[in-house]
């Protein structure tokens, strides 16, 4: 029977932890139908975040010949993206693994491009935290170093990275994030964000995802404060 545990042992990868291995692809629909299973991905995913944004700046940053700061944010954004994401998980063959509630699995959540891309990540957050960077590399090497020479689409815009340097360029502070509403079928909830500064909201936005709506909302906020 094909696991995760057989991949990783091609990609000869090793695993401590097989339950923190597995906890990165249940998703939270998953969950919600199977009492034996106590979490989802959600906090792996918030750690493989992390690791991604580490390990795609230090590629970028040592490239030769070196970028300045703006072309190495708009190419990081590009390849962390969650369309990049998805498209990795595909190349991988990791979306087989993922166990998924019989509503999402009905509705077409096993090639989900939010699915995906977040599954993605928890499984970074778990490899990481199970066998250190180093496992990370592998992964990374195989699907992300290629994906840095080939021709990327302009369209791709990090509105979250653009709001916050014309913040602080203006006041030395930072933005944050807050979900306020989600509404939906538990098997497609839709977020609202608002993106506020101190007290103050910004712009709002919403998406089937956590990060396309504070992607939109960082959108709203940064068309609203450059007219």
């Amino acid at each position: 029977m094909d696991t995760i545990f057989t991949w990783l042992k091609q990609k000869q990868i090793g695993c401590n932890d097989k339950k923190l291995i597995e906890q990165a692809f249940v998703h939270s629909s998953y969950v919600n139908e199977n009492k034996a299973y106590d979490h989802d991905n959600e906090r792996l995913e918030f750690m493989g975040d992390a690791v991604l944004q580490l390990w795609s700046t230090q590629k970028l940053f040592k490239i030769t010949p070196a970028m300045d700061e703006g072309k190495m944010t708009t190419l990081r954004a590009q390849l962390v993206c969650e369309e990049a994401l998805a498209s990795y998980n595909r190349q991988l063959g990791l979306g087989k693994f993922l166990k998924l509630g019989v509503g999402e699995e009905k509705t077409g959540g096993r090639d989900r491009d939010s699915i995906l891309a977040d599954m993605f990540e928890a499984f970074l957050g778990a490899l990481y935290l199970d066998q250190g960077m180093q496992a990370v590399d592998v992964i990374l090497e195989e699907v992300l170093t290629p994906a840095i020479a080939k021709p990327k689409s302009e369209k791709v815009i990090d509105y979250k990275t653009k709001l916050q340097e014309y913040v602080q360029g203006d006041t030395r502070k930072n933005v944050h994030y807050e979900t306020v509403n989600v509404s939906g079928p538990s098997n497609k909830p839709e977020f609202e964000v608002i993106v506020m500064l101190e007290d103050i909201v910004l712009g709002k936005g919403k998406g089937f995802s956590k990060k396309r709506a504070e992607q939109m909302a960082a959108k709203d906020a940064f068309e609203k404060m450059v007219k």
